[in-house]
């Protein structure tokens, strides 16, 4: 008998490992390693939640089009052309999915969202890997890169790990530059971090080979419930819906999510919260000799002058209680991404790597 074998590609990922949140035998333990939101979800957001308890026995929707409708209208979007999913992975998922495959060429960054590799191995399709510069996404570096055999070329931005962002005209010009039919994806899950920034919607409606994505696991504090949107053409939302299950998102993160996006008096104070603690962790980082770049995110990449010195100060923040996120696997062994908490943790952790540099260990 035939051993069962998967498809080409598929044993080649490996299994993603999120950001831990315990350190045995440590209590008060603080947790600055996924980039959620310290302040959780608005009050709003929880009475949604409740509600939505009472229709547990009822199937959702299959259209999602009250929440499409919510998003639309805070956005100034066409309801139409947006799609959801189970958090915005599941939306580069579809895309990836739907236009790449066995002989397709898919680019990304070095520094890039770890998902963008595990999702061209799962269709089969050549991964590409693309220098960046100086730790930000390098535009005539991807349009060297590219071929007749690209069809996806993916970007965070903001990006993760870097935080670092490129501005709107950069970004067009690297849609421009693309070949004929491939599909450039904005992936935007920090956008809601920059004061005035679409994420990339002006970029789709003015063209018909870009696709961006938005979560709600960032700001708006429901990493635990996974949602997330697209917004493309109504020809690549088409295509999207035909390999998306009916039934992807349930009732309770329908609701909860349109409670979401429609409180953004929410949204404005985290971001405000976000942009004074970020500022004041960069520079108190700074003061002890740990260099970064200027975030647009909910994070900081810290820089260190070696990779043992990176991990030895990860080991010694354990002792301290805090978590924070080694990003080697990223391409950066030198560097610590650190959260942007709350008040008392920004200054736990400063005052730990502060006390690290000093020579406490």
């Amino acid at each position: 008998m035939s051993r069962i074998e998967p498809k080409p590609g598929i044993m080649d990922i490996d299994l993603y490992v999120g950001g831990t949140s315990k350190i045995e035998g440590v209590s008060d333990v603080v947790k600055l390693s996924s980039n959620e939101n310290p302040f959780g979800c608005s009050d709003a957001v929880k009475k949604a939640f409740s509600k939505a308890g009472h229709g547990l026995h009822r199937y959702p929707s299959t259209d999602h089009a009250e929440l499409r409708a919510a998003i639309a209208d805070v956005h100034a979007l066409d309801a139409e052309r947006i799609i959801c999913g189970v958090g915005s992975d599941e939306v580069l998922q579809f895309v990836t999915q739907a236009y790449a495959g066995v002989g397709d060429e898919v680019i990304y960054t070095e520094h890039g969202f770890s998902m963008y590799p595990i999702l061209a191995k799962m269709v089969g399709a050549t991964g590409v890997v693309v220098p960046e510069r100086d730790r930000r996404v390098d535009v005539d570096a991807i349009l060297k890169a590219c071929t007749k055999k690209t069809k996806i070329v993916f970007i965070a931005n903001p990006g993760n790990p870097t935080g670092t962002m490129l501005g709107p005209k950069e970004v067009a010009r690297l849609a421009d530059g693309l070949p004929e039919g491939a599909i450039l994806v904005h992936d935007g899950a920090y956008t809601e971090y920059v004061g005035g920034a679409d994420g990339g919607a002006a970029l789709v409606d003015a063209r018909q080979n870009v696709l961006m994505t938005r979560t709600f696991s960032k700001i708006y504090g429901l990493g635990g419930l996974r949602i997330g949107w697209g917004y493309g053409t109504k020809e690549i939302i088409d295509v999207l819906n035909r390999v998306r299950q009916p039934f992807n998102l349930s009732t309770v993160q329908l609701e909860v999510a349109e409670a979401a996006v429609r409180d953004q008096a929410w949204v404005q104070k985290c971001r405000d919260d976000n942009t004074r603690l970020r500022a004041w962790l960069s520079d108190a980082l700074a003061d002890s000799g740990v260099a970064s770049d200027e975030s647009c995110a909910n994070f900081i990449l810290a820089r260190f002058d070696s990779q043992e010195e990176a991990e030895t100060c990860d080991d010694y923040l354990k002792t301290q209680g805090l978590i924070v996120r080694r990003v080697a696997g990223y391409g950066l062994p030198n560097c610590l991404r650190i959260t942007v908490g709350d008040e008392p943790s920004c200054r736990r952790v400063a005052h730990a790597i502060g006390q690290f540099k000093a020579g406490a260990t």
